[in-house]
């Protein structure tokens, strides 16, 4: 694998452009294997303002004294993982790709005054019954040694071409009941928040920020980062200093709305709140597990 170490991270806005621009000549796009290119970025400090911003906005302690909330080096290496989905040689459209899941391993808690290098790579390339799915991959080093490291998955749907026993419909009576976890907060989101997230972690994808840019892409109101509702309920959880965290993504949180938060030992989910039609929605579905070393 190819390594092209940067001296600044990328433009979002200018890589955003570029993978839209792109995304037409990517349509049907079929591959098996993954681009070799790895970036690489050194010398990555954090920004106080920044940060302060978003463990506002995700409920995270505040304080240059606290460790890094455990989804920000996500933050971090977003514009190197943007970059790679808007390279010409990936194969899939960086329009209309969805963050299905994410795994974090964080080996100890991250000082908001370290010095950090960070790493983007694409781990794989895979058929999906419903398209084709990439891995994606962002390591953080401290004096070489890996301390924090994330896969996410983003699936571009897009016709197989042959059918699969997958593909059809589930007869859903055959599955067990999934009994709902007991609910310990009630949220009332405000149509803001993605605008609010957007500024603190640079992500401003119009679906985020007002019902106008949202209708553009087929949602009836601006909903919300997946990220940030994952930040949400690990800030409401609890991590500890060594933690693996896996989170799915199930539906999108329409805003402005209400979502209820909930969890028992490792679990937690956030479903629809309220006494609507979607109270019983599933939004997210998440586990935090402690690792061997500080808790």
């Amino acid at each position: 694998m190819q390594t092209l170490t940067l001296a600044a991270p990328p433009s979002l806005p200018s890589v955003l452009a570029r993978g839209a621009l792109l995304s037409p000549l990517k349509r049907g796009a079929r591959s098996s294997g993954a681009p070799g290119m790895r970036l690489v970025l050194p010398g990555v400090r954090v920004d106080g303002a920044r940060l302060a911003a978003y463990e506002r906005v995700c409920g995270f302690a505040a304080g240059r004294d606290q460790a890094l909330p455990v989804t920000y080096p996500h933050v971090l290496g977003f514009p190197l993982a943007m970059r790679l989905m808007a390279a010409r040689d990936f194969p899939l459209p960086l329009l209309g790709l969805v963050h299905t899941s994410i795994e974090i391993d964080q080996r100890r808690a991250l000082g908001p005054a370290e010095e950090y290098e960070l790493a983007v790579y694409l781990d794989d390339l895979a058929p999906h019954r419903r398209g084709t799915e990439a891995v994606m991959v962002t390591e953080v080093r401290v004096g070489g040694e890996v301390v924090w490291e994330s896969r996410s998955r983003y699936l571009a749907r897009h016709r197989t071409g042959a059918a699969d026993a997958s593909d059809a419909p589930r007869d859903r009576s055959a599955e067990p009941a999934r009994k709902p976890l007991p609910a310990v907060a009630e949220w009332t989101l405000g149509g803001d928040v993605g605008r609010r997230y957007g500024a603190a972690s640079g992500d401003r994808n119009p679906i985020h920020l007002y019902p106008l840019t949202a209708r553009l892409f087929g949602f009836p109101r601006a909903i919300a980062h997946g990220m940030w509702t994952v930040a949400r309920c690990l800030a409401q959880h609890g991590v500890p200093q060594a933690a693996r965290i896996h989170a799915e993504f199930k539906a999108p949180v329409l805003l402005p709305g209400t979502v209820t938060y909930a969890a028992e030992g490792s679990a937690f989910e956030l479903r629809g709140g309220g006494h609507g039609a979607g109270e019983d929605r599933i939004h997210v579905t998440g586990e935090v597990l402690a690792l061997d070393g500080p808790s």
